[in-house]
């Protein structure tokens, strides 16, 4: 027993003659059914083939979407109709289709291969840059870079990917993976030492085929974990956009491939030691500028040219806590910033915090952004964000907050 359509009946077939039986108008495009088809539709987690309709004058029509409609009849979802009766050629995308196969193939042996150490179920996958899978148990990295090693033995061993077809008398004595119940017509995957599952999806003949199997990450997820992998020319383009990504880090920090590890962490630790130095003299310069900065009618007001965002905020809650001033307000030069999602074309602005223990400042915030076109906000103590006006309008809009909450 055997499934009708063509990219069953080989999976290898670049090319294809057939007839449009029907072509009907959708919503995203024109939904056309063929006497057959060697495109295979979404189903099975594997997502549908790309290519194109050839049409008997030349017009090459783009494959939107394949989809199953009805148990055994595929629609292609194509931008143009097709007259009925129509010869047409097939022509999928072939590189496309064999980075399917291979992923999808190597998917088979990492979960055959977890769900017999560890009897752990797939109970979710997803193919698209990379695969994901969805364990229903959990496993650590140790135990999923074991069963990476023994999943690519099983590529290098070539094994053949079998596809069964058992009767329902079979398939009550056969042990495989399977989401859900089943019945009727079942087509089974069968891996030599990794897998038997059952899947609608299109694999490879044999498994050295596949390549290479990457596992890129893990974490945990639903009481399991979620794997990330990549096979065959995935896999390949992963480590050759991360050797360029050692071989660039290697030249930067003037070290051989292997020492990259270890300079790195050499790196880390000296920013953090330098970071700290930093926050030493920032919080003794803030000690200064409390000890400097006087109020002018209860309001504390400095530029600090060379702060950014976080150290004008630490320098706002010190002066607030030192009792000096009911209102602290503290700007920093912000010439790079965006407003409402788009580029400033050169408008320049100010970062502010404002703290205060006299007013509510949550209520002011509103009033402060209309007068000095910004956006920002916070709590009654203390208000964030970005002014995009001159100091001298910021400075005698910030010197009327008592007004300003007495006029709310």
């Amino acid at each position: 027993m055997e499934f009708k359509e063509a990219f069953y009946k080989d999976p290898y077939s670049t090319e294809h003659d057939a007839k449009a039986i029907s072509c009907i108008p959708g919503k995203k495009g024109y939904e056309v059914i063929l006497n057959d088809t060697i495109f295979y539709p979404e189903g099975g987690g594997q997502p549908s083939d790309r290519g194109f309709l050839i049409l008997p004058g030349g017009e090459r029509l783009e494959v939107i979407d394949v989809k199953r409609s009805g148990e055994d009849t595929v629609s292609l979802l194509l931008p143009a109709p097709v007259p009925e009766g129509a010869e047409v050629y097939e022509e999928i995308d072939w590189d496309f289709r064999f980075s399917l196969m291979q992923n999808h193939s190597g998917e088979h042996i990492v979960s055959g291969l977890i769900h017999s150490e560890f009897g752990y179920e797939n109970v979710g996958f997803h193919m698209s840059d990379v695969i994901t899978i969805d364990i229903s148990g959990e496993l650590n990295w140790e135990q999923a870079m074991d069963i990476e090693r023994k999943a690519n033995a099983v590529v290098w061993k070539n094994c053949l990917v079998n596809i069964m077809f058992p009767s329902e008398e079979d398939l009550n004595s056969l042990e495989y993976r399977s989401k859900k119940e089943l019945s009727g017509k079942v087509r089974l995957i069968n891996i030599e030492g990794a897998d038997s599952c059952a899947c609608c999806g299109l694999h490879v003949k044999h498994t050295g085929e596949i390549g290479l199997i990457k596992i890129l990450s893990l974490i945990r997820y639903k009481g399991g974990v979620r794997l990330e992998m990549v096979c065959g020319k995935k896999a390949l383009y992963d480590y050759e956009n991360k050797q360029d990504s050692v071989t660039e880090i290697k030249n930067l920090l003037s070290v051989k491939p292997d020492e990259v590890t270890d300079a790195v962490r050499h790196v880390i630790k000296e920013s953090a030691e330098k970071s700290a130095r930093i926050a030493g003299l920032n919080s003794r310069y803030f000690d200064m500028r409390v000890q400097e900065l006087k109020s002018e009618n209860d309001i504390i007001f400095t530029v600090e040219n060379e702060l950014d965002g976080i150290e004008i905020r630490k320098l706002c809650d010190r002066l607030n806590k030192s009792g000096k001033a009911g209102t602290s307000v503290v700007l920093a030069p912000a010439p790079s910033v965006k407003k409402d999602g788009g580029e400033t074309g050169g408008e320049t602005g100010y970062l502010y915090v404002i703290a205060s223990t006299r007013i509510d400042l949550k209520a002011a915030a509103k009033t402060l952004n209309e007068q000095l076109n910004g956006r920002g906000g916070g709590s009654k103590e203390m208000i964030q964000g970005t002014f995009f006006s001159d100091l001298g309008k910021i400075r005698e809009a910030v010197q009327s907050l008592s007004a300003i909450i007495s006029a709310t």
